[in-house]
């Protein structure tokens, strides 16, 4: 073979030679029933392992390209471009080559473990089953007839349900809205998605917090996007270092979490939020304000959000329904210019003809309910509670061995252990106990933190949970003094 594998790049060498074969049917350098090189023949060609060949003509068995007969080697598949014109696609090329990124390996493999029901889940955020509405949502179903039209809807989202998103919002929130300016999303999760492709192109150099659970996001990678990272202290980013990046990278958009940030807990202050938008406004830097937690609140004082005290229309703001009231129902919400919202819109329809009116529904008549208000208070209370809980379940199990700051609302908590381990050993060996929790660095450059959920637990999970992460980190020193 006229062939020379690259050691400089990542594919492996098994799948240089497999792409290397199934281009040569291709061309027609390699015909229908040409034998190949034996395997050890072709390892000795091409300076490598038995094994890598075997990988190789393992991977072209599997997809129909190459045939194995006994006593003659390997073959091209004589029925390649036969009579029954049979061939099967390389999936795992696809798989591999397609421009949506999958989640990184780490969060793959926390969502597979947390599948398990006997695990201790500290790392899904979200709401414990016995904080959703439940009750509620039976009443509507039983007491309200559904009469909705069940045809595509608005765009932009049902107009019921807009309208009522516009009066929580000015109600909880003080943000002055119209219907025209929202936009039904499935998640806040879409909302970013429509955005980044929507509105930015390959290139573009976006502006993230550090730590941030944007940083965890394969979107921005997808979209051949350039994120730059601005570090957080205990009042969240300091807005000075933006117009730093942007005169070194020209930021074409600035991602924030200002209330309850996730994951550090951390509320910004009025006097940061005001000098965000004052360099928005100065170098004409939009800003994307993510904000699931504000509401959870546990005085009930919820801070000025940015969009609130936007007077240029330079922040689109992201909710959801997600955080406060069910993950499941798939409600979230982007308010901003029309001229967005419209654009938006049209991409959404494109993916999914618009929302579900059932979730819709279900949401409209929730949140414009007295339900809702009692629900919120609720939630706040329980929260509180457990945040409490976990607090105490540190200092008792692991005392000086960990620091943090109690967050004032949303679900999560961020740890910092004092002292060095490898927190992807630390979480292997908190799954084997039955927890599971985020490692820091998922969510940026920091090493030595950890991420509690305490909104998906119920109390006496909180409590064994953070002593079984007790037991991994003790037994990881352990095992570290011992081989040192």
């Amino acid at each position: 073979m006229n062939f020379k594998l690259d050691r400089s790049v990542k594919t492996p060498l098994y799948k240089q030679i497999a792409a290397y074969i199934e281009n040569g049917i291709s061309t027609g350098e390699f015909s229908p029933d040409t034998a190949l090189p034996s395997e050890r023949q072709l390892a000795k060609e091409l300076q490598v392992n038995r094994s890598t060949v075997v990988a190789a003509y393992d991977e072209l068995q599997s997809i129909g390209i190459v045939e194995r007969r006994k006593g003659s080697g390997t073959h091209i598949s004589t029925d390649i471009w036969g009579i029954s014109d049979k061939r099967i696609p390389n999936w795992g090329r696809y798989v591999e080559d397609g421009s949506f990124l999958p989640n990184l390996p780490l969060v793959q493999k926390i969502r597979t473990e947390t599948q398990n029901n006997d695990m201790i889940n500290m790392a899904s955020g979200e709401l414990a089953a016995d904080l959703f509405p439940a009750e509620q949502f039976h009443s509507i179903f039983k007491e309200k007839p559904f009469t909705e039209h069940l045809g595509y809807d608005h765009p932009q989202g049902n107009i019921r349900l807009r309208e009522t998103i516009s009066k929580h919002l000015y109600g909880y929130k003080g943000i002055s809205n119209d219907v025209e300016s929202i936009l039904i999303t499935s998640g806040a999760q879409q909302a970013l998605h429509l955005i980044v492709q929507c509105l930015l192109k390959p290139g573009d150099a976006v502006a993230i917090e550090d730590p941030s659970y944007a940083y965890s996001l394969p979107l921005f990678k997808s979209a051949g996007l350039r994120s730059y990272l601005l570090k957080s202290d205990e009042y969240g980013i300091n807005p000075e270092n933006i117009i730093e990046l942007h005169k070194k990278h020209r930021i074409r958009m600035l991602f924030i979490n200002p209330d309850f940030q996730n994951p550090t807990g951390v509320q910004m202050p009025l006097s940061r939020r005001k000098r965000i938008l004052e360099i928005s406004s100065e170098y004409g830097i939009p800003v994307v304000e993510d904000d699931p937690y504000s509401i959870t609140a546990f005085n009930g004082n919820i801070a000025s959000s940015l969009k609130r005290m936007d007077n240029n229309g330079n922040v689109l703001y992201i909710s959801s329904l997600s955080k406060i009231v069910a993950s499941g129902l798939r409600i979230g919400w982007i308010v901003g210019p029309e001229k967005v919202i419209q654009r938006l819109a049209d991409a959404k329809q494109q993916i999914d003809f618009g929302h579900s009116i059932f979730p819709q529904w279900v949401a409209n008549e929730f949140i414009g309910s007295l339900e809702f208000d009692e629900h919120i208070h609720k939630v706040r209370q329980q929260l509180e509670a457990r945040r409490k809980q976990l607090s105490k379940a540190l200092i008792h199990f692991l005392g000086d061995k960990v620091e943090f700051i109690e967050p004032n609302g949303g679900i999560h908590l961020w740890c910092k252990l004092k002292e060095p381990v490898d927190e992807f050993q630390l979480l292997n060996e908190s799954l084997k106990r039955g927890l599971a929790f985020v490692p820091g660095s998922i969510f940026g450059e920091s090493k030595g933190f950890v991420r509690f959920t305490y909104g998906r637990s119920t109390s006496p999970d909180i409590w064994e949970g953070i002593s079984r992460f007790a037991e991994a980190l003790k037994h990881l020193h352990k095992n570290n003094l011992s081989n040192s």
